[in-house]
Parts: C-alpha cells; sequence; structure tokens
C-alpha cells in the first residue's frame, strides 16, 4: 500500500490522484487531519484514514500496513519539525519500506530561512534508518495567485527578489513526480531537485500576466525590510511576512533557481510554463 500524508491539502489532493492514474484505489491510503472534509477522496475509492501529524497516537493506525509513504511536509512553519519527527517515528514502527518527503530546493545550500526545518526533517528522516528518498521542490507557481488580484487592480507586482530567477512549477507537476518515484522502483536513496524547465523573473512575471489579462502589470523591486513591513500592512503576520521577503531574496542569490531538468525528466513530459498556469488561473477567477 501507498500512503499520502496530508492527502486534504492542495498538493497532497493531487498526489492521490496522480496515483490514482496507476494503482487501485484500494491500495492508496489517504492520511487527513479531518475525514469530515475529504468526501471526494472518499469517494475515489482510497482508504481514508485519520492522522494529525501533531497527535502521534493517531499515526500508528493511519500506517498500518502501509509499504510506502509520502511525507508531504507540514504547512505550520515553526512547527514542522517536531510534527515530521512524529510522522517519521510511526513510519519506523509501522514498518514502512520506503519514505518520501517533500523538502525545498538544494536544501542543505539552500539561503532561505524555509529550508532550516527541511534540513533537519531530512537529516531526522536519515538518522530513523528509514529507506528515504528526498523530494526537494522549487517552488510552486501558484504561490503567486493571491498576488494576481492585486497586481491586476493596481498594475504592479511586489517583491525583493530583483534579478533572481524562479524556476517553478505547477503543484500539479510536483505531484506526478510524487506519484513516479512512489510507484517506481529503486528509489531508496535518490535526491530529486525539482524545478521548472523555464526560469522567470518576478518582472517576467509581471510581463507574463500582463500579456495574458491585456492589463498593464509591472513589477515593483522592494528591499527586503521594505517588501516585510509592506505585507505586514496588507495584514499579514510579521513572522510569515518575514518568510516571504526573506525567500524573495534568498531567490536573488539563485536559493529557487535549478536548470538541471529533473522534474520534466521524473514526469516524462515538459513542466508546465507560467504562461499556461496563469491563463488557467484567470480563466477560473
Amino acid at each position: 500500500m501507498i500512503a499520502v500524508t496530508g492527502a486534504s491539502g492542495q498538493l497532497g489532493r493531487l498526489v492521490v490522484q496522480a496515483l490514482l492514474g496507476t494503482v487501485p484505489a484500494n491500495q492508496v491510503v489517504a492520511i487527513v487531519r479531518d475525514v469530515s472534509k475529504a468526501d471526494d477522496l472518499r469517494a475515489s475509492g482510497v482508504q481514508l484514514r485519520q492522522g494529525d501529524y501533531s497527535q502521534p497516537e493517531t499515526l500508528a493506525s493511519a500506517l498500518q500496513g502501509v509499504k510506502k509513504l509520502l511525507l508531504v511536509s507540514s504547512s505550520e512553519v515553526g512547527q514542522r519539525l517536531e510534527q515530521h519527527k512524529n510522522v517519521i517515528q510511526a513510519a519506523k514502527n509501522a514498518g514502512v519500506e520506503l519514505i518520501a518527503y517533500t523538502s525545498i530546493l538544494h536544501a542543505d545550500t539552500s539561503p532561505l530561512a524555509l529550508a532550516t526545518e527541511h534540513v533537519a526533517t531530512e537529516q531526522l528522516i536519515r538518522d530513523s534508518g528509514l529507506p528515504f528518498v528526498f523530494l526537494r521542490n522549487s517552488w510552486y507557481i501558484e504561490n503567486y495567485f493571491s498576488a494576481v488580484g492585486t497586481a491586476l487592480e493596481t498594475g504592479k507586482v511586489f517583491g525583493a527578489a530583483g534579478e533572481g530567477k524562479f524556476s517553478a512549477a505547477s503543484r500539479a507537476d510536483y505531484a506526478a513526480a510524487a506519484a513516479a518515484v512512489l510507484t517506481g522502483s529503486d528509489q531508496a536513496g535518490k535526491i530529486y531537485e525539482l524545478a521548472g524547465d523555464q526560469a522567470f523573473t518576478l518582472a517576467e512575471l509581471a510581463a507574463t500576466l500582463a500579456d495574458v489579462s491585456g492589463k498593464s502589470v509591472a513589477y515593483v523591486n522592494f528591499s527586503e525590510t521594505e517588501y516585510k513591513d509592506m505585507l505586514v500592512s496588507f495584514g499579514l503576520p510579521e513572522g510569515f511576512a518575514y518568510v516571504l521577503a526573506q525567500s524573495d531574496t534568498g531567490a536573488a542569490q539563485g536559493g529557487l533557481y535549478d536548470g538541471d531538468g529533473q522534474l520534466g525528466k521524473l514526469i516524462q513530459r515538459p513542466t508546465t510554463t507560467l504562461r499556461a498556469v496563469l491563463q488557467a488561473h484567470l480563466s477560473s477567477i
């Protein structure tokens, strides 16, 4: 059996869907925090199990009989390490034969503050003795959806990345890669640096959005502090605003760029373009 944690989340759901393309539904386990919010997963025929990263007692039964596990990293920055530790220990106790973890691009050399918990989680997994594979994902193009409305209203995309390039891809691309690894053979010990084929700067993001929408949009660059303060003025918590601003300056140092094409090779097709993702988003709003 193959299990996916966080299966009701944006990435987890897509991984389950991708797995169902080749794996019988009764061999897929969708682990979710709240089963009442996963009726679509239940309807797909997969095994729906309750499991909470912060409640270790729920994880033992959730992982019973599981041979391969995808640990989708927690979204709760600052609490991730303890939560991941709970899943890793439960996986070891359950006799899981392969654990895949969604880390961050070039985690061990990344200048991004976000990488800290990922590096520590990778080490926990190594120390556990479990056979592992690390899926080091770059940015999701969908990360910018929240800024699209503001950009179309103001004509501006804000950031602090300068000329830094983002090798971003769609969530569906990363989900397809995870499914390929979980259904593939001889994956133990592999580390994949996963990134989109076509990197872009935030100025190029603004230009693409302008072209797709037919509206005037330009990129406005700030310092990290200025951008963080602006995000706080928009209502974001200060800690989250710092993470976003520091991720931009990390990207300016090359932290979210990779040109090796491992993602496209793994999913056996070109990664989805920025233009295609933005066009699909605009048509849905």
